[in-house]
């Protein structure tokens, strides 16, 4: 089985939000690991709301929530918002980028910023809510989603695997902020890049990238690690401070700086 990271990329205000709820991980089993990157599992018990906030990854989640039901979550390409009141529970699976394309051979482009009722992509969709729901233990639960999906699975597809290569490379090196660079690198031409990342991931190569360094941005802000704005923008591949501050703005809702301060005064709560 593969190792979940440990980290908090793609949450807003991470200590804030752990306050508030618990987050843990499970690593996916090595048959499903070739679709499923990891599962994760959310509680919370608040008498007073929290709106938990996330930039998501260029990824399909199914989640199982309780109250709710089953779902599938198109790639969202927005800041995810979500009011936290009472008791919740949700076991998510987060699919590799273009797992859940390859799996079920839907265009995932189509339902991009949406939410589906699991039932309207597996026709047997409400029977596995039903069954991972009555499991006692978030292990068991991962028991029965991954016999479920095992029904599902595809041949091996290089066109897939090419692009969760591809994907994976874009969040891991952080000096890659140009589609250019990626197309050197694999050897596809941009046009080929652009079909396979429409069928597969949903969303196009450019934006993928923006995304996982505004997840740097946001991570290495939340952490107290930027000494200069003008050095991370500079790092993260923007042409200017004002570039990556108005970008940063526009998905996060406030400046690099705000976001800094925010993080800082969080900080000095949490471990005062």
């Amino acid at each position: 089985m593969s190792t979940p990271p440990e980290g908090e990329k793609g949450i807003l205000h991470p200590r804030e939000q752990a306050r508030h709820r618990t987050l843990s991980r499970l690593a996916a089993g090595p048959e499903i690991g070739r679709f499923v990157e990891w599962y994760w599992i959310v509680e919370w018990d608040l008498d007073e709301p929290y709106t938990a906030e996330v930039l998501p990854f260029p990824s399909v989640n199914v989640t199982f929530e309780q109250p709710g039901g089953g779902f599938v979550n198109g790639v969202c390409t927005r800041k995810f918002e979500r009011e936290l009141i009472g008791r919740g529970r949700v076991f998510g699976v987060k699919f590799w980028a273009g797992g859940f394309g390859a799996v079920t051979g839907l265009d995932v482009a189509s339902f991009r910023d949406q939410v589906l009722p699991l039932s309207a992509v597996f026709p047997d969709g409400d029977r596995l809510a039903d069954l991972v729901f009555a499991e006692e233990s978030d292990v068991r639960r991962r028991a029965v989603f991954e016999a479920f999906l095992r029904d599902h699975l595809v041949p091996p597809d290089p066109s897939y695997e090419l692009v969760r290569d591809i994907v994976t490379a874009m969040a891991a090196d952080r000096s890659v902020a140009r589609v250019d660079q990626i197309t050197e690198q694999f050897g596809v031409p941009i046009r080929t890049l652009q079909r396979l990342f429409r069928r597969y991931v949903g969303v196009g190569p450019k934006w993928v990238l923006r995304r996982y360094r505004l997840h740097d941005g946001a991570e290495l802000l939340a952490q107290g690690e930027v000494a200069e704005l003008a050095e991370l923008s500079a790092s993260l591949g923007y042409f200017d401070q004002a570039h990556f501050s108005k970008e940063f703005k526009q998905q996060i809702g406030l400046t690099p700086a705000e976001y800094a301060a925010r993080a800082a005064a969080e900080r000095q709560i949490t471990y005062r």
